[in-house]
């Protein structure tokens, strides 16, 4: 149940000791290697692994870039999407989405936590780089056909940053507020993930904003109410993550242990965290003390091998 931020050391035995359920990869895996090298690394983390892990990355294409980085894996970083649309419209953009799939896929990471589906055309708002700077509507189609290649190409999608970030702030370094009505959810924000949801993504992603008109108390991911709206109102059955659970949003509103056990109470299936070493044992003891209902691991566990075998990793009975 976690997607583990990959230590820069011991990165075997950790797998052996705390058994998580993936690695999630930053620049820091891939700078300086060959793709020999990166492929090595990765192949020897599966093989440290009883069940085949979850590898993933974020490979969104512009600011935000973890392998193409690197020039002896890419001869140059990939564009944003906003950019590709720009100059060669949805064409260009899902060429760029199948030839970073191979190239992933190539390396032995199955998971690119992508596409982003935010909403956003104001230059202005944080997450707007990052998106594909069009109405709701077109960034739908956009997620929709995105997610398809992605599906095609047998590597994970990610839906984020569930339920929509609007113009907040950065979450990465304090909690943020969004006080937009549901109205503009559910005429907006919400359909670019029921667009991937409808292609067949396995997996959303749900960001640290408190959405005042669904939890004015708690941050999203952390929110019992926003993941009932997520499941029962888009109907989404894959698996829900956490975005990183170390960011400042959380991290200055509550302990990580503390964290980590409302994170799976609120119905997160994956957990994304830098700080898995104290936050594995705080949800096994929070299972132990009846905190955590086992049916609610067993819930995630049956979701996460149900992603894992869609991905080609393991074969289901």
């Amino acid at each position: 149940m976690f997607l583990a931020c990959c230590p820069s050391s011991k990165q075997i035995s950790d797998i052996m000791q705390y058994r998580p359920g993936g690695y999630l990869l930053f620049s820091r895996d891939f700078a300086d290697k060959t793709a020999d090298e990166v492929r090595a690394a990765i192949q020897s983390y599966q093989d440290a692994s009883v069940i085949p892990m979850l590898i993933a990355t974020d490979e969104e294409g512009g600011t935000v870039v973890r392998v193409s980085k690197n020039p002896a894996l890419r001869s140059s970083p990939f564009a944003s999407p906003q950019e590709l649309y720009g100059t060669g419209g949805i064409q260009l953009v899902l060429e760029d989405a199948e030839e970073k799939s191979r190239l992933l896929k190539s390396l032995g990471i199955n998971v690119n936590m992508a596409p982003v589906c935010d909403v956003s055309e104001n230059p202005e708002d944080y997450i707007f780089k990052r998106t594909l700077g069009k109405n709701a509507v077109e960034t739908a189609e956009y997620i929709r056909q995105t997610v398809s290649v992605m599906e095609q190409q047998q590597i994970g999608s990610v839906l984020k940053h569930f339920p929509g970030y609007g113009s907040c702030g950065d979450t990465h370094s304090g909690l943020v507020t969004d006080n937009r009505p549901m109205e503009t959810f559910m005429q907006s924000d919400f359909l670019p993930f029921s667009a991937g949801i409808e292609s067949g993504s396995g997996a959303v992603l749900v960001s640290h904003n408190i959405v005042s008109c669904m939890d004015p108390d708690n941050p999203a991911s952390l929110s019992p109410a926003v993941h009932d709206i997520l499941r029962n109102t888009l109907g989404f059955e894959g698996v829900i993550i956490t975005d990183e659970l170390s960011m400042g949003a959380i991290a200055g509103y509550i302990s990580p242990e503390e964290a980590a056990v409302k994170a799976v109470l609120a119905g997160n299936n994956l957990i994304c965290s830098f700080d898995y070493r104290k936050q594995i044992p705080a949800v096994i003891e929070a299972v132990k003390n009846g905190e955590i209902p086992v049916s609610l691991v067993d819930d995630s566990v049956r979701r996460i091998l149900r992603w894992k075998a869609s991905l080609g990793l393991i074969e289901l009975g």
